[in-house]
């Protein structure tokens, strides 16, 4: 059953927006600078863990490994604070994207002062870091209920798309929040793959910046009319 939100359906919406940008901004870091993972999108590691059994792949199979079982993890961890924080919704919104946030600034200092490095095995800390993360993030998110905001998958998004448009016979009346999902998480994709030409552990630190930013809109806005 999906928890109702504390705020209106629009900062519900614009909250879980910014998370899904987080997901595209770290996932171009994993993807481009840890060594082809992901740390959102778990079905691309799924398909990874697939090769496991292939010779001469070029993923970093551990990665993925380590990637899957940390994202897990983090939606074991989320799902336990769902289960004794939902009396107070803002609070358990608050502790878990505020988790999560915390959780990626100190992955962006310890990358980021040298502690961590994305070339060695120093970099499967980073990816484990991450992915429980964005697994804290995806069992929030979802437990609100909206199929198109699950902050972390884009697949039956735009399944919706297609099967609902006016095209196939639709209303496509949902359309504009779809299509700026997808678009959200290609722009953060875009933003990450370009950051990363200069710089990594920002990134990192503007993801949790984004992300402490959604739990101020569910902590601060205004309860549904």
């Amino acid at each position: 059953m999906a928890i109702a939100s504390p705020v209106s359906q629009r900062q519900t919406e614009t909250a879980l927006l910014l998370l899904t940008f987080t997901t595209g901004l770290i996932d171009a870091v994993s993807v481009l600078v840890l060594g082809h993972v992901f740390v959102a999108n778990m079905t691309g590691n799924v398909v990874f863990l697939g090769f496991w059994f292939a010779s001469h792949t070029v993923v970093d199979l551990t990665a993925a490994v380590v990637a899957f079982t940390c994202f897990l993890s983090g939606t074991i961890l989320g799902g336990r604070l769902v289960r004794h924080l939902s009396g107070d919704v803002r609070v358990w919104i608050a502790t878990a994207l505020g988790v999560e946030a915390v959780l990626l600034v100190v992955l962006a200092i310890l990358s980021g002062t040298g502690v961590l490095h994305y070339h060695d095995d120093t970099k499967l800390v980073l990816i484990a870091g991450l992915a429980t993360a964005f697994g804290i993030q995806h069992s929030t998110a979802r437990q609100f209920g909206i199929q198109e905001l699950t902050t972390t998958v884009l697949t039956s998004t735009i399944v919706g798309i297609g099967v609902d448009s006016k095209l196939a016979g639709g209303t496509g009346a949902r359309q504009p929040l779809r299509i700026a999902v997808v678009a959200t998480m290609g722009f953060g994709a875009l933003v990450g793959a370009t950051l990363t030409r200069f710089t990594v552990a920002p990134i990192i630190g503007m993801a949790a910046a984004v992300v402490a930013v959604s739990a101020a809109v569910f902590w601060f806005g205004r309860p549904p009319e």
